[in-house]
């Protein structure tokens, strides 16, 4: 089986853009967020207080959200610290999970896809989400 390479920033895009019926809204010239049915389920955030180096301070500039199926989906991803996912109490209660840029590259593309496939089925509706199921052998 042949093995599949790093993720890549430009992979998120790429991957959200490329589920069905995606729109794409943007908070600045460089900050897209991704929905279906006028609901995010990938974008990217701008600086905030909750996410910053613990050493130094600095708001990472360069922080993803992506929206996870349930609570326990949540967990796994960020209690499993071979994944560069993460959450701060800003988010305690919302399905979602954080991920720095920075680090897209410790999944790999497949990886990456789930999350992104899983984000979208997350927040489409059922019908979308079975008709994409049901094309997708997923």
């Amino acid at each position: 089986m042949a093995r599949t390479r790093r993720a890549r920033v430009q992979d998120v895009h790429d991957l959200a853009l490329g589920m069905p019926h995606v729109t794409v809204e943007w908070i600045s010239d460089d900050r897209p967020v991704y929905q279906v049915g006028r609901k995010s389920f990938v974008f990217f955030r701008n600086p905030r207080p909750d996410a910053k180096d613990p050493e130094t301070g600095e708001r990472y500039p360069d922080v993803i959200v992506f929206w996870v199926p349930s609570v326990d989906d949540k967990q796994a991803l960020i209690q499993d610290e071979s994944t560069p996912f993460f959450s701060t109490p800003h988010f305690n209660g919302h399905l979602s999970v954080l991920c720095r840029a920075s680090r897209i590259g410790e999944l790999s593309r497949r990886e990456l896809a789930e999350v992104i496939e899983d984000a979208w089925l997350s927040r489409a509706s059922a019908r979308r989400g079975a008709n994409w199921l049901a094309a997708n052998e997923r």
